[in-house]
């Protein structure tokens, strides 16, 4: 049982559908696209109790809990109590994405490279702190806000802005409570997602995300509107760099703290002048990064993920493909502000392998468009550049009314490779 319904989600599922030992996959709730993969279920992913007594009346052997809402509130220790062996990280272990201040003051305690940082949980102290913060500066919710919750600003006004709609407007409700205040870094953004099982660490292929809605990285934040992997600025020594200043130290420290860490976790690093730094953590896999990172996974993800559950992480070999992936998203006009729904979705039968639904439903037997990301076409190709070319001839071939995507995905990456 996969829980979640998102793209992320289509791509494990499709992933783990490759698996030999698996008879019966369900998606709670999936979505219209998964439904041809996946015995679909109407249950929410944070609705535990239901996913509890659903995985106990169907004698679920295996349960992947792939969204951070879900985790941060306990799923995996509630499905473990019934001896369901999940995997995903308990609540103790999620509070790593599910709180930025525990996060950052983890880094701190452990020596952990990150940008330098204040917490606030007064709006008048935030505000009076700005007034001599350089700028820009980066403002965090503490909480979950998918993944929406953190606000680049380039100016003292910008800033205070961010302040009061998060601390006084309550734009993000509890997630706001407190805030971090953090210095702005520049450099390359590096997402690498890596299995552990509380001891060992094996990061995946890297991946590039594109946050920004519109080209050239303009507009507003979204979720993501299409990735790149490998990235081409994680080179061999940054890699070697990663696991000795940050990938081990921090699983270590969660594990100091009484807080073992088994799952899937996302490192968000920024390649500074002084070298990787983590701007943050996820305590899943990454959306979209899953759409290209898994297409790229030799071997059988069950295998792995049962490892890790089982602590034997060192013991299982994981293989990626020596080639290239590119996922570009395809997102309702207007995405990620407001956005119309219910247009029927055209994916010739011969590229469905290719395409993971995020945002779609069945509507007397049509796919139709039910969500602001769409959903993501993936190639896998030898070259990056042919990567790309492959994932834009799919997005090409995909008809619905009102689709919205990038031009540019991976146009960052090939400059970076000449």
């Amino acid at each position: 049982m996969v829980v979640g319904g998102g793209g992320r989600e289509h791509a494990i599922i499709k992933k783990l559908k490759e698996s030999k030992e698996i008879s019966e996959l369900y998606a709670l709730p999936g979505n219209g696209g998964i439904a041809s993969d996946a015995v679909c279920v109407d249950i929410a992913a944070v609705d535990i109790d239901s996913i509890v007594d659903f995985a106990v009346r169907n004698k679920i052997d295996y349960a992947v809990v792939a969204p951070d809402d879900p985790l941060v509130l306990g799923a995996v220790d509630a499905l473990g109590k019934k001896g369901i062996p999940c995997f995903g990280p308990d609540s103790k272990a999620a509070i790593i994405e599910g709180s930025k201040v525990f996060s950052k003051n983890l880094m701190k305690k452990y020596s952990i490279p990150t940008a330098r940082y204040e917490v606030f949980s007064d709006m008048e102290k935030a505000l009076e702190h700005l007034d001599t913060a350089p700028v820009p500066t980066v403002i965090k919710a503490d909480g979950l806000a998918l993944g929406k919750g953190v606000i680049i600003a380039e100016t003292r006004d910008d800033a205070k802005s961010a302040v009061r709609s998060m601390m006084e407007e309550r734009v993000f409700g509890k997630s706001g409570e407190n805030i971090v205040i953090e210095e702005f870094l520049t450099g390359p953004e590096v997402s690498v997602l890596a299995f552990t099982d509380g001891e060992t660490v094996v990061p995946m292929v890297s991946s590039m995300d594109h946050k920004r809605a519109y080209d050239n990285d303009e507009g507003p934040n979204t979720g993501g509107m299409g990735t790149v992997a490998p990235n081409p600025y994680y080179t061999k020594d940054v890699a070697e760099r990663c696991m000795r200043e940050i990938f081990l130290p921090t699983v270590r420290a969660m594990k100091a703290e009484g807080r073992e860490f088994r799952g899937c976790l996302y490192f968000g690093l920024m390649i500074t002048p002084d070298g990787p730094k983590v701007i943050e953590y996820n305590c899943r896999f990454g959306d979209p990064e899953t759409q290209v990172v898994l297409p790229l996974l030799e071997s059988d993800l069950f295998t792995v993920m049962r490892a890790v559950t089982d602590g034997r992480l060192s013991e299982c070999e994981v293989k990626f493909k020596d080639r290239s992936a590119c996922c570009v998203v395809m997102a309702s006009k207007g995405y990620p502000v407001k956005y119309e729904k219910g247009y029927k979705i055209e994916i010739p039968e011969e590229i469905s392998d290719n395409v993971f639904i995020a945002g779609a439903k069945l509507e007397d037997g049509s796919l139709v468009t039910s969500g602001g990301r769409v959903l993501g076409a993936t190639a896998v190709a030898d070259t990056l550049e042919e990567a790309v070319r492959g994932a834009y001839e799919f997005v090409g071939r995909i008809k619905f009314e009102n689709a919205f995507y990038r031009g540019d995905i991976g146009k960052r990456a090939l400059a970076a490779k000449e």
